[in-house]
């Protein structure tokens, strides 16, 4: 887990999930069937040196669509704290 450091102002965390039915088509390609539906996802936390929140939103919502996030077969959502 990341420690905040010194002037860090916002805490951002973005849960990334496979879109659905992604995996359960994989499944289904390889032999596996049955499987109605698979979810998988991760976590990634953030500190960053920002006090607007809306700024913070906007700046890790370009980080998702540039880097981490493969939109075209994950969902992205954000939290942001103080």
């Amino acid at each position: 887990m990341f420690r905040a450091r010194r002037g860090t102002e916002m805490k951002a965390r973005v849960h990334i999930t496979l879109k659905s039915g992604v995996l359960g088509h994989a499944l289904a390609s390889l032999g596996f069937a049955g499987v109605n539906d698979v979810r998988q996802g991760k976590v990634i936390e953030l500190d960053l040196a920002e006090t607007d929140a809306k700024r913070a939103h906007e700046t890790v919502k370009s980080m998702c669509e540039k880097l981490l996030a493969n939109t075209v077969i994950e969902n992205y959502a954000i939290e942001i704290k103080a």
